[in-house]
Order: structure tokens, then sequence, then C-alpha cells
């Protein structure tokens, strides 16, 4: 009773502050997926912004939870803890919020603070208010539908990576304001850096132990019926342990990329020589040390295409997750890859890849899909973003 009175005069104070106070101008406040740790789209923009603005007009809002890793691993970052004085102060008056997922509804913006939203993929997967049926802890099919419609009223800018995004954006957000059609900033990356061979056999060093050998990056998709009850996850190996590394020729490797929530509950024991799980290494790292991506229905397919390698498609729940979780925008056929029906075709795939280094009959859908879903990735969307900043302070 006593903590839900406080929190109601926070809220109270918070907007209070948002309809007083003015703006600091210059100061910009950054999340990433309310409170991890930097990275993704707002890091990307960041390390931008550093070069034009003064580091210490720029804060990272952090969940309370995990501020003592950041400080171990961003040390030069100004981090605040979320919800704290000093967060609300900062967030009542940025000149500048840029965040990838939605904040709070009861969080009142500042009429002067310029909301950027990056989101963070393009979407396969229904979203916002075209999902039919929300299995989530907590709310209802409408109120999460409301929420998403009243957040995206706030943005003055929403990111988008291709046309295809900015349409579904549009419908599922019912996003009226400023569509900036730069690309993915966090993309930057991988479109510079795709052909840069040093890099890549540096980053094998440091996140395999070895330049050689090579490397499949399985990386599924968060699935909503993960959860079980308030702490606890389960996740579902779709592959033998065994089976694969025997596809594997001795020096590669696969490294696994679970979600975060589900990381510790795979057990590679027996395995560690070829089987790695990565769940903290920069996803772009990932990226470029891969010479074939495993996915289902992640949206990682669409920021790997930028590198035109091959891609095989391992959907074994198909039927359960397109009628009974979110459903997709995209006929699922249209994959530039292979779609293995069972685990006997996905052994073959593997063994196919492993003899070829590719999948022949699907190098043309690889390059349309590139040309489809990457239009608009030219590795300069971190200096677009920086640029919509530094015009309005210029205003």
């Amino acid at each position: 009773m006593i903590k839900r009175i406080l929190s109601k005069i926070y809220k109270i104070i918070f907007n209070f502050s948002a309809s007083v106070f003015p703006i600091k101008s210059g100061v910009v406040l950054l999340e990433t997926f309310n409170g991890k740790l930097p990275s993704d789209n707002p890091y990307a923009i960041y390390q931008e912004l550093i070069k034009k603005m003064e580091k210490k007009n720029l804060y990272w809002g952090i969940k309370k939870e995990n501020m003592r890793e950041a400080k171990e691993k961003y040390p030069d970052l100004n981090l605040v803890p979320r919800f704290s004085v000093k967060w609300l102060w900062l967030t009542t008056r940025a000149n500048f919020w840029i965040f990838n997922s939605r904040m709070p509804n009861w969080l009142k913006k500042n009429k002067d603070t310029v909301y950027i939203q990056t989101w963070h993929g393009t979407p396969l997967k229904k979203l916002g208010a075209d999902i039919q049926e929300v299995a989530m802890p907590g709310t209802d099919t409408e109120k999460y539908k409301n929420n998403f419609i009243v957040e995206a009223k706030r943005w003055d800018y929403l990111v988008a990576p291709n046309e295809y995004s900015e349409k579904i954006f549009k419908q599922a957000f019912q996003f009226q304001n400023n569509v900036l059609e730069i690309g993915y900033p966090r993309n930057d990356e991988l479109v510079n850096n795709k052909d840069n061979k040093q890099l890549r056999n540096e980053l094998k060093q440091k996140i395999i132990g070895k330049e050689s050998g090579r490397v499949i990056l399985y990386a599924p998709t968060w699935r909503d019926d993960y959860f079980i009850k308030k702490g606890s996850y389960k996740f579902f190996m779709p592959f033998d342990l065994e089976k694969i590394t025997q596809c594997l020729g001795k020096e590669d490797t696969v490294v696994i990329r679970p979600h975060y929530l589900v990381g510790d509950s795979i057990n590679i024991e027996g395995y560690e020589d070829q089987i790695k799980i990565c769940m903290n290494e920069p996803i772009n790292e990932l990226y470029l040390i891969s010479d074939l991506l495993i996915t289902d229905y992640s949206s990682v397919m669409f920021d790997f295409a930028i590198l035109q390698r091959p891609m095989l498609f391992y959907p074994y729940d198909i039927e359960h997750y397109k009628e009974k979780l979110r459903g997709f925008y995209l006929d699922y056929n249209e994959v530039p890859g292979p779609i293995a029906q069972n685990e006997k075709d996905f052994y073959q795939f593997i063994q196919e890849f492993m003899s070829y280094g590719k999948f022949s009959q699907y190098e043309d859908k690889v390059h349309a899909f590139e040309q489809r879903f990457c239009q608009w990735e030219d590795g300069r969307a971190s200096q677009e973003v920086t640029q919509v900043l530094l015009d309005k302070l210029s205003r």
C-alpha cells in the first residue's frame, strides 16, 4: 500500500516537472531496451554523437540491477540509474530522447523534448496494433494495442531501415510523424566492415579463440511462450549437439546466440571445443565472423542479409508459432535460404553447406532479399540521426 502511494507521488512529481521546467539545451538521454546495457541503434548513434557534441551532456538510463555491469563495461559513459532523482531530472529536461523501445505511458514528455525512436528490428512477426491476440502476463490484447498507439504519438521521429518496415510501422503503431528513411544505425558497422578480413580474424580470435575453421551462428527468435512464470523461462534446443558436431570439420564452430533469459539453461557439456554460447557479445561481431546463419523467425535475417552470406531456416514449430503466437507479415516461403522441415532435413542442409560453402540455388534469392530489405543501408545512418540533432540545436 505504502509502495503504491509513493509510486503515485513519484509520477505526479515527474509529470509536474515535465510540465513546468524548461529543457536543457543539448542534453541527450539514451536508453536501450528500457535500461539494459548500451547497445543496438542508440549506442551506434552515441558513438557518432560524441564526435559532434559535448560528452558531459550525453547520458544513459540504466536499470539499477544493471548498473554494476554497465560501470565495468562502459566506465567512460555517463550512466544514470532509471527512476532515480537524477534520471527524473534528465528525463523531464532533456533536449532529446533516443530510445529503441517503448517508455512507460504514464511518463509525460516535455513539450520541447525531441523524441527519436529507433526501434530495434525489421518486423517479420506481427507487432503493435496488428497483433490479434496477446499472450503476455499483466495485460490484455486491447490494453496492449492501445499502449502502443499512445506511446507512438509521442515519437517525433521514427527510424526505418527499409520501405517495407516504414509501411508496417505506420500501420502497427498508427504513427503519423516524421520517418527517417536512413537504415539502422547499428548496421553501419556491418555495411562498413563486411569485407574486412583482418577485423573478421581478430573477432574470431577474441570470440571463439581461433581464426581457423568456419563459423555457424544459430540465433533463434524469442518465443512469447518461453515464459512459464515470473522469473522462470523454458528453452528447447531443436537439434542434437552430437549430430550437428558430426557434420562439422575439426576446426569448425557452432555459436549459439540465445535470449539472455534462457541462455543459462543450455547445457553444452562435452562439446565446448566446437559449441560456444555467446549471450553478451555484440551481435554484429557474431554476424561478421559467421559463414552461415541458422535462424527461424528472428529479424536477424534482415540484418545478416547485408553481408550476403548463406542462411538456413529451421522453423521446427512453425504451425504453432504462426497460429498461436503473433503471426507473420511476410510469406515465410520468401526467406532467402532453404527451410528445414524436420531434423533430418536440417542435418542434410548443414552437410550441404559444409561441402560447398553455400546453397547455390538460393544465391539469387539472397541478393534479391538484400536489395529489398537493406535498400537504405549505406553505412551513414548514425551520421544522419546526429545531423537531425545538430540541425535542431542550430535553430
